[in-house]
């Protein structure tokens, strides 16, 4: 009897360690977002008092983005010196630091500041999460991704959907940018308790940061970066540009910022929806057709100037399906926690300073031309090689020589 009531002990301590990770992923995970979806709502104030062009207000976006791209081999690094989680945690001190210095803003260069300070904290957190789900959570690894990509859903909605409300309320557009700190404060004790856990378990595994060498000699490992790189192209594309797209088509600035509202808002159910697919279809090629189909249609809609509203829903469906399969996919092709972060810094690194160049492109293509029509024929185009992508990584081919070259990296690493 005495051991049947440890065994039930034991399971309810793991229970409860489980969901205490959960709600740790989840916190984390929610400030991926927001101090990059709260700037567009509030871009024109911000550019009609510091003065910005389009193109160098689209580096508030482009800029985090960029920091993700450079700095995430760094902090994979980093962390197989100090541990995830602790990279993890001095993350969000970092974007609630840049975050919050956004109150005091008085010139473009110290609110592009901001973006970098913010970004570097965005940028450590990516890879390193991914390393963290495979560690903690190996047996549920799609419903994990799940939690992941909704909590950044999550995020990227309340930033979008808030911020004009709160520079309403503030009469400020620096206080309604300066709000997203709270939400990397609330999460820092929750990811301190998890360091202290960590440092008193027992070293039993290796730390998913002490990856082996990123694998730069695989096409397979190119071909999912370029995928991320194109997705991410297209998503921030739209998470800077859809609410003034919507408003160039003659829609009041209120009912251009409820469309992006809904371009986020949507993204939250699709990586659950996506789940459900995925358990009664696997197959990840038709999925991700679907979802790059969702927006071809979102694009064609607002090409033809009809029912922004219904682009967004086809377009935040899309666009966070293929942000949850983006995700998978190298976690797929991972033989365990350390390649799967090392996948993912590859992925994350080449392929962020790909998406930085989206919103910086559409500026650059409005302050030339004045309208966006070549801008959403860009996007059109990209997600159109993004297809032909996708089928490639879905081969038979390329899975195999994934597995080739990790084989003879790992061997490398073994002789020396």
């Amino acid at each position: 009897m005495s051991l049947w009531l440890q065994l039930e002990r034991s399971s309810r301590k793991g229970k409860m360690a489980d969901g205490f990770m959960i709600a740790a992923l989840f916190m984390a995970s929610l400030n991926l977002r927001p101090g990059i979806s709260s700037i567009a709502p509030v871009l024109e104030s911000i550019r009609g008092e510091l003065g910005m062009n389009a193109a160098v207000a689209s580096l508030l976006t482009s800029i985090p983005v960029l920091c993700m791209g450079f700095f995430s081999p760094l902090a994979v690094k980093i962390a197989a010196r100090i541990g995830i989680e602790r990279v993890i945690a001095w993350s969000l001190v970092l974007i609630s630091g840049g975050t919050m210095l956004r109150l005091v803003v008085h010139s473009t260069a110290i609110l592009l500041a901001t973006s970098v300070l913010a970004g570097l904290g965005i940028a450590a957190m990516g890879p390193l999460l991914s390393g963290f789900i495979r560690r903690h959570f190996p047996r549920n690894i799609p419903m994990m991704i799940a939690v992941y990509s909704m909590a950044l859903s999550l995020g990227a909605a309340l930033g979008s959907s808030l911020s004009v409300p709160l520079q309403m309320a503030a009469h400020s557009w620096r206080m309604s940018l300066a709000f997203w700190a709270m939400l990397a404060v609330a999460a820092a004790p929750v990811w301190y308790a998890v360091v202290r856990q960590r440092e008193e378990a027992p070293e039993d595994t290796a730390d998913p940061a002490q990856a082996a060498k990123l694998p730069w000699g695989s096409k397979r490992a190119w071909l999912l970066t370029l995928h991320f790189g194109l997705m991410a192209f297209v998503f921030y594309s739209l998470m800077a540009w859809l609410s003034p797209i919507t408003e160039s088509l003659g829609y009041s600035r209120l009912y251009a910022g409820n469309v992006l509202t809904i371009f986020a808002v949507v993204q939250i159910p699709s990586s659950w929806v996506l789940q459900l697919l995925l358990k009664r279809v696997p197959s990840r090629l038709l999925w991700l057709l679907s979802a790059s189909l969702l927006q071809l249609i979102g694009f064609l809609l607002i090409l033809c100037t009809m029912v922004p509203w219904l682009a967004a829903v086809l377009l935040g469906f899309g666009s966070g399906m293929l942000f949850a399969l983006g995700t998978l996919l190298p976690i797929d092709a991972a033989s365990g926690p350390q390649e799967a972060s090392s996948l993912a810094a590859m992925t994350q690194s080449a392929g962020y300073i790909i998406g930085a160049l989206g919103p910086i492109l559409l500026g650059w293509f409005n302050d030339m031309t004045h309208q966006f029509g070549l801008a959403v024929l860009l996007l059109i185009f990209v997600t159109v090689i993004l297809m032909v992508i996708q089928a490639l990584i879905c081969s038979r081919n390329t899975n195999k020589k994934l597995k080739a070259v990790t084989q003879t990296t790992n061997m490398q690493e073994g002789i020396g």
